[in-house]
This record gives structure tokens, C-alpha cells and sequence, in this order.
């Protein structure tokens, strides 16, 4: 065996594909990874299907033109707010590429990244393989994990290179007002600080609030990778097809990096969302869609121990357990996949210094039938 030092020590099989392998091997209803659990619309296929004949070659390294203006055009309807196709556009394949890109083209040995515990697991892992320091700040789950704005006033120093922001939030559900927007606007206002915004559930935001991208505030606009996907929106999360909105200066930067990552994405794949991309009933209904889900959810836990903890976006409801066990989350987690064949994450994992809270992750993006039946088992604890 050669022998030869790990990159990446300290790092281990992501707890996704834990709890996946493992509702698999049991049998569960797997409402662990966030993935939905139905297919995409029939013209989405049908327009795959058409561009499969003829389109099956490299697209272009930043993507296919007419795609990138669809999402300009998208960008701007939705937002209110003009997005250069050609300048500010770059077709990725998947959300987290665009993520690994961004903090990869600016982040320097010795630089420090800031990101908001609990926090996607994906970001801590990129900031270290670029030689970056990442700096956790831990939100509270009592106080509805919301960002302390004077902690990070406090945690900006000399060395800080880039901020990551996610809205609505991956694992709690929590989202961005347009104050926070300017409360984070005035932390970064003056510095050389980068932006790193993960929006890949734009579109599902729930009880009539809006999303605030950090596209919407110009001081924000200017220092910001906006990073986002069409898996969580069009049900498609294997096609890993997503994209980053940047400024032109930001843009360079990113797709100097992106050509030696992937080059480009699925040919075929940019042509049909292209199309698909036109008609913006297909993403405006996506909130009432799964508010309907989150809501029959958790209707069947009324009057249960179990407590449910407000979910404002996202396809993710957290619930705390404290009535029903004191083991740690990862260790019930495991036994709920194994016993009454439930599969869920268990928040810890989303922190750099777990806080002890007793609180589990479910994905709602699932049939009516099978939130039903796990919730049926859940209540009986």
C-alpha cells in the first residue's frame, strides 16, 4: 500500500449517505436526504426526450447561450432586477459546484470564512481544501435561528475573505427578511468582504413571506456568488444541473475555475430547461405545492411529544424530541431508521460544536402517503 498524507483527515462519509445506506439496508421510508419523492412534470421529459436527438455534445464551458438567457430572463422577471446572460451567468452542474467554485476562486491560504452554524456540510470541507480557516458562528435554535448581527460584527477581522449566506436554510427552514439584507449590508459595507449565497430553495417559501436574495440589495449585489439549482425546484435533483449569478469581475474569477471542475454541464439537459424555464407557473406554484406538504405533515403530530419548530422554506421540517428521549440525535436517528424504519438527520452533524439540542431534520418532499405513514410511526413514541 502507498502510504501518502489525507487531504481532507477529518473528514467522513457525509451523513446523507449514511442515513440513505442505512434506510435502505432497513427497509425505511427514507425522509433523511433531501430529495423529493416523485418524478419531474411529463413536458420536462418530453422536452429532454426532444433535445436528446441532435444536442449531445459539449456545451459551451459556460454554458449553452439561449440557457443562460433563460435564467437572466427568469432572474430578472422574479426579482425585478436586469441580469447580463453573457456576463454574469455560468451553468454548473449542481448547486454545490457552484459553491466549491466560488470559495475556491477568492478564499487564499489563511483566509477566514464565516458561516452560520447549523450550516450545510458541504461549506466547511471547501474553505479547508482551499487552505481558508472557517469561522463557525452557532444560531439558536430557542431564538428561532436567527443570525446574532452584533456576533458577526464582532467576528470580522482583518483576515475575513467571504461570508456564506443561506436562505432559506438548510437544515431549519429558517429564512431572510430584508432587514437582515441590511443588517448584513452595513457589517460588509467599506471592506473587501465576499458574499457566498446558497439559494437553492428560492422558490419554496411558505405563509405568504418572500425570499430577500442578496441580489435584491445593491451593496450586497456587487460582492455576492448567488448560488442556485434546478433540482430543488423542478424535482430533478439527478440531473445536477445549477447555476451562479455573479457580477462580470466575480464572473471571470469564478469560470477560470469552473473550466477545470466540470467544463460544462449536460448538454441536452440546459436545452429542455431552457424551454421549460419560460413559463414561470412552473416555479411560482412550487411554495403553495409544499406548504400543503409541510402542513398535512405535520398536522399529524398534533397533540404528540414531538415539537415542531417553525419551517418558513425549504422542503425540511425540524422537530425536537426531548419529550420522547434523552439519547443524543445521532444515536436516535440511527435507532428510529432501525426500529420503526424512519429515516431523518440528525442536526448535530451541522455544527463545528453541536450545542447538545435534541432535534431531528425531515424532508416533506415526499408523497402524501409516505409522510403519513411515518408520521403515524413517529406519534407512537
Amino acid at each position: 500500500m502507498i502510504r501518502f498524507p489525507s487531504k481532507q483527515a477529518q473528514v467522513q462519509t457525509t451523513i446523507f449517505t449514511k442515513m440513505s445506506a442505512l434506510a435502505a439496508e432497513h427497509g425505511a421510508l427514507n425522509l433523511s436526504q433531501g430529495f423529493p419523492g416523485f418524478d419531474c412534470s411529463d413536458e420536462l421529459q418530453a422536452l429532454l426526450a426532444f433535445y436528446s436527438k441532435g444536442h449531445n455534445q459539449y456545451a459551451p464551458m459556460a454554458g449553452v447561450p439561449v440557457f443562460k438567457q433563460s435564467i437572466a430572463d427568469k432572474t430578472s422577471l422574479f426579482y425585478g432586477i436586469d441580469i447580463d446572460a453573457n456576463k454574469e451567468v455560468t451553468v454548473v452542474s449542481g448547486a454545490t459546484e457552484a459553491l466549491f467554485c466560488a470559495i475556491h476562486c477568492c478564499v487564499f491560504p489563511g483566509d477566514e470564512v464565516i458561516m452560520f452554524d447549523p450550516s450545510y456540510d458541504a461549506y466547511d470541507p471547501a474553505v479547508r481544501l482551499a487552505g481558508g480557516i472557517p469561522i463557525h458562528l452557532s444560531m439558536d435554535a430557542q431564538k428561532g435561528f436567527q443570525i446574532d448581527w452584533e456576533e458577526l460584527a464582532r467576528s470580522i477581522t482583518p483576515k475575513t475573505r467571504a461570508i456564506m449566506v443561506n436562505s432559506p436554510h438548510n437544515p431549519t427552514g429558517s429564512i431572510w427578511t430584508e432587514n437582515d439584507l441590511q443588517a448584513l449590508a452595513e457589517i460588509v459595507k467599506g471592506t473587501n468582504i465576499l458574499i457566498i449565497s446558497d439559494e437553492v430553495y428560492e422558490h419554496i417559501v411558505f405563509d405568504g413571506k418572500k425570499h430577500y436574495s442578496v441580489l435584491l440589495h445593491p451593496e450586497l449585489r456587487q460582492r455576492s456568488f448567488v448560488c442556485g439549482s434546478f433540482g430543488k425546484t423542478y424535482h430533478i435533483t439527478g440531473w445536477k444541473i445549477g447555476y451562479c449569478l455573479a457580477p462580470e469581475y466575480l464572473t471571470k474569477e469564478f469560470q477560470k475555475l469552473h473550466q477545470w471542475v466540470t467544463f460544462s454541464s449536460a448538454t441536452p439537459l440546459q436545452y429542455a430547461l431552457s424551454d421549460y424555464l419560460k413559463e414561470p407557473a412552473h416555479y411560482l406554484g412550487l411554495s403553495n405545492f409544499y406548504q400543503r406538504k409541510r402542513d398535512l405533515f405535520a398536522s399529524a403530530f398534533e397533540g404528540s411529544k414531538w415539537k415542531l419548530l417553525p419551517s418558513h422554506g425549504s422542503f425540511f421540517q425540524c422537530m425536537d424530541y426531548r419529550e420522547i428521549s434523552d439519547e443524543k440525535d445521532v444515536d436516535l436517528a440511527e435507532r428510529l431508521t432501525k426500529e420503526i424504519k424512519v429515516a431523518s438527520i440528525p442536526i448535530s452533524v451541522f455544527y463545528e460544536k453541536a450545542p447538545g439540542d435534541t432535534i431531528l431534520r425531515f424532508c416533506f418532499a415526499k408523497s402524501d402517503e409516505v409522510l403519513l405513514e411515518a408520521a403515524q410511526r413517529l406519534v407512537q413514541l
